[in-house]
């Protein structure tokens, strides 16, 4: 597993677990890198703190967007691993601009498949894919 790719699923844990308890997502990601067996590089820690602040400072603007994209789900509709991938990816495509669009997606995708449901990886990518297009036309 890539350094970025292990940053990114951290990111995702401490957004779904913000999502599914309601914590303060801060305050999960630390619990997150404490409870690590292996203590996370700086660069590892620096990238999943810049994603979970940028999903922290923009969430309103970056649901707004989701919405906007996923016409006929609603974010309360999606399962939570869904959604919280769904949010993390979008604020990367948003806000990380330095990271090329088909690489959040691919890991996007790949962290929806190993976290949610079989139709996950699908589902996730239809709607990032959608919101790429919208927000960063090639």
């Amino acid at each position: 597993m890539t350094r970025r790719r292990l940053a990114r699923e951290i990111a995702f844990r401490a957004a779904y677990q913000a999502d599914v308890t309601g914590d303060p997502i801060d305050r999960c990601l630390s619990e997150i890198l404490e409870d690590l067996e292996v203590p996370a590089e700086p660069d590892v820690k620096d990238f999943a703190l810049s994603l979970v602040h940028a999903l922290a400072e923009h969430q309103a603007a970056i649901d707004a967007a989701v919405s906007r994209i996923a016409k006929n789900w609603s974010l309360s509709r999606m399962a939570a691993t869904d959604r919280s991938v769904i949010r993390l990816a979008a604020a990367e495509l948003l806000y990380h601009a330095d990271v090329p669009v088909r690489v959040t997606l691919d890991e996007a995708i790949e962290i929806a498949k190993k976290y949610g449901m079989e139709t996950s990886g699908s589902f996730v990518n239809g709607i990032l894919d959608r919101l790429a297009h919208e927000v960063r036309p090639i």
